[in-house]
């Protein structure tokens, strides 16, 4: 585990704390931690926040390094990181700043059943979908495509396999980017990387992804529930996972290629870990259109997945997806690098920026929102663990003028992998979540145990942290009541 970080920082209000640019030679702009007391407290354990500084120092940042209430010590950047970068001005893109698991992410589907029509059925339910959608370390047996397929899969994304019939036309509208970054470059996508995803697409993988059926708990605000179509007493069907090994191989080819080019354009960074190119360098061009392929990649990953699930639940109430309401609420990317416009210093500027761990938030009224949402604000998912709650915010004006439009991705762990096993000995990490009254599936051996819930924060606090700051609204409540994991 990563020592403790004893760096400054001063507290701004009762959600914000600012590690000033003055800390660490190099660094162009503040640190900024959203965070509530205890929260802070817990976040000071590890080195999270000198990441935050690190990042800091990136050539071409606006803003302030951004970390959200999840955050914890990841590679380069840490995990609930945002930052964005002016390439006009030099800005660059890293890796470490969108992760290994390219757009990992998360969708959320609706659907007229109320808990009671679904209890008598949720054995099956999770049993079905535990054999129907593969799961579990390297686990492929996926959609196979042929090679010209993958390569328009790579470029269109969900869009491509809505076509192939593994989806509803609203689908893609429901999805961040429509599913699809258009400037995708597949050519730069390496045979390794192909190789490794040429199965995995319609998998859900291991570590913390997850299927899961909810309670939807408790709505706090009605209009933007409506408009979602998330009922108090219905349930709702969660779906978290990236880009498999595609998008792992993608990352790791890009840190190789990008080890030597900071020194070519004389760029001193305070970690490693931060390798980089500038945004409009060739160098940074094809890291960013073999990423966007992966993220492409991904959105096709969860729609195929959608698509099973509503099989699943056709299957067990014998009645079509349709008539059930399985309609997809909406689907947004935690780790990856998007070109944006936003404001800086009152002009409106073109920027790349990163999320790793942390999700796109925009306001009512935004262009990019599907109309349904223009009047409430974008949908933001917030998973917790699978033996509490999740949430569903929306997003508001103080993400776009603080965050670049951005909120968490969810609970954000306590312990490593291993640290929770430890501490899962002599439990029954299965008992425990089944005295819950959660059904439960797992594939991997530790799976449970490394993803107990005492492995992670409470994500109430996380949540709250946001709607108190402003840059989230918190909108539904949701409660796990069936969990799949690899």
């Amino acid at each position: 585990m990563p020592e403790k970080y004893t760096g400054p920082l001063e507290r701004i209000d009762e959600a914000r704390w600012r590690i000033p640019k003055s800390y660490k030679k190099g660094m162009r702009v503040d640190g900024m931690i959203f965070a509530d007391d205890t929260l802070i407290n817990s976040i000071k354990q590890d080195k999270s926040p000198e990441q935050v500084a690190n990042v800091a120092c990136l050539p071409g940042i606006v803003g302030a390094s951004l970390a959200m209430p999840d955050i914890h010590w990841g590679y380069g950047f840490c995990i609930g990181g945002v930052a964005a970068t002016d390439p006009a001005e030099g800005g660059v893109i890293s890796p470490g700043g969108v992760g290994y698991d390219i757009n990992c992410g998360v969708r959320l589907l609706s659907t007229n059943l109320t808990a009671e029509d679904a209890q008598p059925r949720m054995q099956k339910l999770i049993e079905q979908m535990f054999a129907t959608v593969p799961c579990g370390v390297g686990r492929g047996r996926g959609v196979k495509f042929s090679k010209g397929e993958m390569q328009r899969l790579m470029r269109e994304g969900s869009s491509f396999v809505v076509e192939k019939g593994y989806g509803w036309d609203s689908d893609v509208e429901m999805t961040e980017a429509r599913g699809g970054l258009g400037t995708a470059e597949p050519e730069f996508v390496s045979p390794r990387a192909l190789d490794r995803g040429s199965d995995q697409c319609g998998t859900l993988g291991s570590g913390n992804h997850f299927l899961e059926i909810q309670l939807v708990e408790r709505v706090d605000d009605p209009q933007a529930a409506k408009a979602m179509g998330l009922v108090e007493g219905n349930i709702s069907v969660m779906i978290h996972s990236g880009s498999r090994g595609l998008g792992y191989q993608v990352c790791e080819d890009a840190i190789k290629k990008l080890r030597d080019v900071p020194r070519k354009y004389g760029i001193e960074l305070p970690d490693k870990q931060l390798v980089c190119a500038p945004v409009e360098s060739k160098e940074g061009q094809h890291y960013f259109g073999a990423m966007q392929s992966a993220a492409n990649y991904a959105w096709a990953n969860r729609q195929i997945m959608t698509h099973l699930v509503r099989q699943v639940f056709a299957k067990v109430f014998d009645v079509p997806a349709e008539r059930l309401g399985m309609s997809l609420i909406y689907d947004v990317a935690h780790n990856i690098a998007k070109m944006e416009r936003h404001d800086v210093a009152g002009r409106k500027v073109e920027l790349c920026v990163h999320r790793k761990g942390a999700t796109r938030a925009f306001p009512p009224g935004h262009p990019e929102l599907p109309q349904l949402y223009r009047a409430v604000g974008q949908p933001v998912l917030v998973p917790g663990d699978m033996g509490r709650t999740s949430y569903v915010l929306v997003g508001q004006q103080t993400a776009m003028e603080e965050t670049f439009g951005s909120c968490c991705h969810g609970a954000g762990r306590l312990m490593s992998r291993s640290a929770a096993i430890r501490a899962a000995r002599g439990r029954s990490i299965r008992r425990e979540i089944e005295d819950r009254g959660i059904v439960v599936r797992a594939r991997g051996r530790t799976s449970l145990e490394e993803e107990q819930p005492d492995a992670y924060k409470d994500v109430l606090q996380v949540v709250d942290s946001l709607h108190t700051a402003g840059i989230g609204k918190k909108v539904a409540k949701l409660c796990p009541l069936g969990v799949i994991k690899g």
